[in-house]
């Protein structure tokens, strides 16, 4: 009999997402509840200048993208962004990176979970609001365990859900406005545009002040960095999801809030209510309110689908790095890391709890830290760029999928992005999160020094 070992080939991650999948992944990552529930926030602050706001951001979004795009497509032996990260900064920059995007989906998860209790109580006000978050926890694991394509199948029916709502919005919009609809508030006209204080209305402050509202709106997109490593055929697939995002960027922003705009003039657009609400319940459908809300939910549910996946998948990544146990790297039958998606599950499990001490601030903590964290990344994954561009001269050449405008574009996204940190440094809200942000990146740094001491060992 011979002894002799077999070395065991390292497992991989199952390629189950299809075109179609990854496309409304990429969607559905671009439309979050924000646009849903935020746009009447966003439209006071800036007032017509928001569509303004949406384009130039949409352009930073789709230049990082781009920049993802051609890092992944450079080695399709890599499933994470952030093995590029380890090869070009450095494990320690890694190790904080990895971290850091594993705790912005379980800040979306916990702020969507949250979200995802009180649109189910909006229908049921004597259910408790824990539990039906819990039970979407569990089934959205259980997917998640099952299979990587079961995840690919909800996100597709969930964003799929997201997109006919906003068409529909944008149809009823251009009904309204062809035949000069009259609401509560005056003609629908495209006039509303500027008749009512210009187009920066509320001057240049307004205007910059929005870009925090529109960056967080995005959060999430780069998740197509994640997935397109595991679908089957990454090298027509990922350039097709990214080079969609300035139509989605068009379509779905920028064609509903013109829209919503052109029904009502800025100044009669509630802060506090969803405009999307408003514009069904004036063409005459009584059950606006439920549709609108079964709409977030989805939306809200979906966030939830995307942060277990993908903090499972970085936790994973982490592993084979050796900056998180070793069992994180198994996987189980299905070829998913039961492990990985078990462990985040439970710490977002803590969202029911806080909701239990404070559940009127859980959302608005959870969604600050996110947006603070997001950008962190984004950054990072622009610069992780320029580095292998800086060491792979001929291969970036080579290449067929490029960032733009290379590398001024790569300075103006890093610009953009700290303008935006500044931002948040203005409202009192953002501001307390922001405060948190160098505790959190030193508490990693001293991790990372502890971790690679006891590997020393």
């Amino acid at each position: 009999m011979d002894k002799t070992k077999k070395k065991q080939k390292p497992q991989e991650l199952a390629r189950g997402l299809n075109n179609r999948h990854v496309q409304l992944i990429a969607i559905g990552g671009a439309i979050g509840t924000g646009l849903f529930l935020g746009a009447g926030k966003a439209i006071q602050l800036a007032g017509p200048s928001i569509l303004l706001t949406y384009a130039i951001t949409g352009m930073v979004i789709m230049l990082m993208m781009r920049a993802l795009g051609e890092l992944m497509l450079s080695n399709l032996n890599y499933h994470s962004f952030l093995d590029f990260v380890a090869d070009y900064l450095g494990v320690r920059m890694a190790f904080v990176t990895g971290w850091t995007y594993w705790f912005c989906w379980i800040s979306l998860a916990m702020a969507d979970l949250t979200a995802t209790g009180m649109y189910i109580c909006y229908w049921f006000p004597n259910l408790p609001q824990w539990l039906p978050e819990v039970i979407a926890l569990c089934i959205l694991l259980g997917l998640n365990l099952v299979a990587v394509s079961l995840y690919g199948e909800l996100e597709f029916w969930l964003a799929l859900i997201k997109v006919v709502a906003i068409i529909a919005l944008i149809a009823v919009g251009i009904f309204m406005i062809i035949v000069g609809f009259k609401t509560d508030a005056g003609r629908v006209s495209v006039s509303n545009l500027w008749r009512h204080g210009g187009f920066f209305p509320n001057g240049a402050l307004g205007f910059i002040m929005s870009f925090q509202m529109a960056t967080f709106a995005f959060t999430g997109v780069e998740v197509v960095g994640l997935v397109g490593g595991e679908t089957s055929n990454p090298k027509k697939v990922i350039p097709k999801a990214i080079n969609s995002i300035p139509l989605r960027v068009v379509l779905f922003y920028i064609g509903s809030l013109f829209a919503i705009m052109c029904i009502y003039p800025w100044t009669s657009v509630s802060a506090n209510e969803s405009p999307f609400v408003s514009v069904f319940a004036d063409v005459g459908i009584v059950a606006a309110a439920s549709i609108v809300n079964f709409v977030v939910l989805s939306a809200a549910v979906s966030a939830c689908n995307s942060a277990i996946y993908s903090t499972s998948r970085m936790v994973r990544s982490l592993a084979q790095e050796g900056n998180a146990p070793h069992s994180f790297k198994k996987l189980t039958s299905h070829k998913v890391p039961g492990n990985a998606l078990i462990f985040s599950t439970l710490v977002i499990f803590i969202t029911v709890i806080m909701n239990y001490f404070i559940p009127s601030k859980v959302f608005t903590i959870a969604s600050s830290l996110a947006t603070i964290c997001f950008v962190f990344v984004w950054v990072i994954i622009v610069i992780t760029h320029w580095r292998y561009r800086q060491l792979n001269p001929q291969k970036a050449a080579a290449s067929n999928f490029k960032m733009p405008f290379y590398p001024y574009s790569s300075y103006f996204v890093v610009l953009f992005f700290t303008m935006v940190i500044v931002i948040l440094a203005f409202s009192k809200t953002t501001r307390d999160a922001l405060l948190f942000a160098p505790v959190w990146f030193l508490g990693l740094l001293a991790l990372f020094q502890f971790n690679k001491k006891r590997q020393l060992k």
